[in-house]
């Protein structure tokens, strides 16, 4: 790991905040009445396993020390490349994020997006990168050149024999491996009800869902993260709590609702099963919907008594939470950027998807700020960003 030092993509003055850590700020709090990115996180704490992930953890402590207070904070940040054109990526990668998204679709064979991944993490300032995909099957397939198996719907893998679908699991995190890529953004674990597929925008209407009961996607899931993590490609259980009830997708959406999803559902349940059977820690990642029964006020992405109270602290999940995209989803369309990435982490999630890599900088700003000025919420960050490191020494991505 290099020291960081400016880069092109960066912004920030600072010491924003101390740099021996991000939770011993001196400057005295202030909040603005008509601040809701304030109120939303006036009592934010940092989340369950956070304040503890990598406390000892020598290559965690030398990550830290060789990362000023600007540098840790993107750390949190995986950035958007379009695989249309990934010589946008070098910047990226030596503006120190946390990680990079490819976004898109290639036919691009496994050999040549090696060597753009590998150069990427040759120009990475600070630790090593994630480099991230969405590769789930059927329609959303973003790697399909030579070397990359066309994968069937999550429909078709939920009725393979346990045996044909660990195959395919396996096949597919060799793939994403070898060509540079160590996260996928997969698989799905919500449940879509018997029935009400084709009312389901965003995941039964297009065979996103590997069954429809909770044992049936969280057994299949389960599979599908072991395989990617036996070949070092971190899986993501998407979309906690669950999309499987919602009617419109929060891509193209604003006020996505699912009115009946509660603390003991299968929407849930299927997650809590999925993490109890997995060999490795995946990452989870959080829904843009808003779910009343468990938090009226806040979209899932946005709720601490949901991804504190329900992930953390009633599944005991102490790993990595990721966002989905903040950027371009119509359901976050209403925020500001900036406050986006605050309420997220306030929220305890961990590492903040931006798709569009260009509004990175500005939600960055808006952290370091908040940080300066708020020692609660700069004390979740430093968690947010130990949970983080933690998970990169695990990886190999700290040296």
């Amino acid at each position: 790991m290099r020291p960081t030092a400016a880069q092109p993509f960066a912004l920030l003055p600072v010491a924003l905040l101390c740099a021996a850590t991000l939770a011993g700020c001196s400057s005295t709090p202030t909040r603005s009445a008509s601040s809701s990115a304030d109120t939303a996180t006036s009592s934010a704490s940092p989340a369950t396993g956070g304040s503890e992930a990598g406390a000892g953890d020598p290559r965690v402590d030398a990550a830290l020390q060789q990362l000023d207070a600007e540098a840790r904070i993107r750390q949190l940040f995986v950035a958007g490349v379009p695989l249309e054109d990934l010589g946008r990526g070098e910047a990226i990668a030596t503006s120190g994020v946390g990680g990079m998204f490819l976004h898109g679709r290639t036919t691009a064979p496994v050999e040549e997006l090696a060597a753009t991944t590998g150069g990427w993490q040759e120009a990475a300032a600070g630790p090593g990168l994630w480099v991230a995909a969405d590769q789930e099957g059927g329609l959303v397939q973003t790697l399909k050149g030579p070397g990359f198996d066309v994968l069937p719907t999550a429909v078709e893998q939920g009725r393979l024999p346990a045996d044909g679908l660990a195959a395919l699991a396996d096949e597919l995190g060799a793939a994403m491996s070898a060509a540079g890529l160590n996260v996928n953004l997969a698989p799905v674990a919500d449940v879509v009800p018997a029935g009400s597929e084709p009312g389901n925008e965003p995941i039964g209407a297009v065979d996103r869902q590997y069954g429809s009961t909770a044992a049936e996607v969280a057994r299949a899931a389960a599979a599908v993260a072991d395989g990617l993590a036996a070949h070092d490609v971190v899986p993501t259980l998407k979309h906690f709590p669950g999309l499987g009830r919602v009617q419109q997708n929060t891509d193209t959406s604003s006020d996505v609702v699912d009115p009946a999803t509660g603390r003991a559902d299968e929407q849930v349940t299927a997650f809590a099963d999925a993490l109890s059977r997995t060999a490795e820690d995946p990452f989870v990642m959080m829904s843009s919907a808003t779910y009343p029964q468990l938090d009226p006020a806040n979209q899932a992405a946005f709720s601490q008594p949901v991804v504190t109270g329900l992930l953390r602290e009633e599944l005991g999940f102490d790993g990595v939470v990721i966002s989905d995209d903040l950027a371009n989803a119509e359901a976050v369309e209403g925020i500001p950027p900036g406050e986006r990435a605050i309420r997220f982490l306030a929220a305890g999630g961990t590492l903040v998807l931006s798709v569009d890599g260009t509004l990175v900088p500005e939600m960055v700003e808006a952290v370091a700020a908040r940080s300066e000025r708020d020692p609660a919420f700069a004390a979740v960050v430093e968690d947010a960003v130990r949970t983080a490191l933690t998970a990169k020494a695990e990886a190999g991505l700290l040296g």
